[in-house]
């Protein structure tokens, strides 16, 4: 399984909107800014997750976007399935072989909902370094 640039700058999105948590809401345009990310690109990965209930949009002059939930509330795995859809390792496994496959498909699947937004906002703000993030 290999995570696209949609899983991971997705994260990245939600991990700058947490570290804004309580604040008001968050243009894409300073998302964009200082993630270094294509804005036009942010704006087609914002619909999904916030159709699925994890961002809300707020309209106006000073409008942007928050989190639906406090970080600690949305986990990773929350924002890959949405962006990536299912965690998958093998479609058709070989029947002496698909009891690994599975094991590997809910490993990934503990880890990435193990962690929390907030695991992620807190280890961001204690790095010390800027809020550009490699993921």
């Amino acid at each position: 399984m290999k995570l696209s640039t949609k899983g991971r700058y997705g994260v990245t999105l939600m991990i700058d909107l947490g570290m804004f948590f309580g604040e008001g809401p968050v243009s894409l345009k300073s998302v964009a800014e200082r993630q270094k990310l294509s804005e036009h690109y942010l704006e087609q990965l914002i619909a999904p997750l916030r159709n699925a209930g994890l961002v809300r949009s707020i309209r106006g002059a000073y409008g942007g976007y928050v989190l639906a939930k406090a970080p600690q509330e949305i986990t990773v795995g929350d924002i890959i399935r949405v962006l990536e859809g299912p965690i998958t390792i093998v479609d058709e496994p070989e029947e002496e072989l698909a009891e690994l496959w599975e094991n590997v498909r809910n490993s990934i699947n503990q880890v990435l909902d193990g962690t929390n937004l907030q695991d992620l906002v807190e280890k961001k703000r204690n790095s010390g370094t800027d809020y550009m993030f490699y993921i």
